[in-house]
């Protein structure tokens, strides 16, 4: 299939509700509102293809690069390649996928998190501080947890919405994970209050630090 061929497929798939959903969530104009589910189908039928991906990537349409990330091959790409998708997304969405299915995928990956973690760019901090929650979550972190928050705490207030997001889930990973830092943690989550009221599904755990860490604490016994 062509790259015309696939933005006349999606641009069949959209909706005006999903595109409307999108908006509200910071994506641009240049989109379909396909529902996630029905890019996942596309894919499932175009499988792998690197070069095709590439090319749905540089329209800049949030549907095709949503598409992309799913039929890309992330060890073909150059780390130079990977920056270049990571600072030219079109959304948090495509940012999320991105991160997801080619970012962590990606064998240099940690040396591109060092580079982002110092990055203005506001698409590279986010994808910095994705891989850095991560790697706290993981329990593979081998960076200086004391230093990330004196940052967190510093930086996270007039951090770009994108970057707050991420910076904040790492924030939530050192109070579940570390207790010896837990106290810091939520003491952080409470001076800085980020998302206390943010709206969230039944049955989530909110992404206010102080809550979450003490239902995740709770969870793990």
């Amino acid at each position: 299939m062509t790259v015309k061929e696939i933005l006349s497929q999606l641009e069949s798939l959209g909706n005006a509700a999903r595109r409307a959903h999108n908006a509200r969530s910071g994506a641009p104009d240049n989109q379909f509102g396909v529902k996630l589910g029905d890019i996942r189908a596309v894919a499932k039928k175009i499988k792998t293809d690197h070069e095709l991906a590439l090319k749905l990537w540089e329209t800049g349409n949030v549907d095709a690069q949503l598409l992309a990330t799913l039929v890309i091959k992330p060890t073909s790409l150059s780390a130079s390649e990977l920056d270049g998708l990571t600072r030219t997304t079109t959304c948090s969405q495509a940012a999320d996928w991105l991160n997801a299915y080619v970012v962590a995928e990606h064998p240099e990956k940690d040396a591109l998190r060092e580079k982002w973690m110092k990055a203005k760019d506001r698409c590279a901090a986010r994808a910095g501080w994705n891989l850095t929650a991560s790697h706290i979550n993981k329990g593979t972190a081998d960076f200086d947890l004391a230093a990330l928050l004196d940052r967190i705490e510093k930086e996270l207030p007039q951090a770009k919405p994108e970057v707050q997001w991420t910076m904040n889930n790492a924030l939530g990973a050192i109070g579940i994970h570390h207790p010896k830092l837990r106290k810091r943690a939520v003491a952080i989550g409470e001076k800085v209050g980020l998302y206390r009221d943010w709206p969230v599904s039944k049955g989530c755990i909110p992404p206010y630090v102080p809550v979450w860490v003490d239902a995740m604490v709770q969870r793990q016994g």
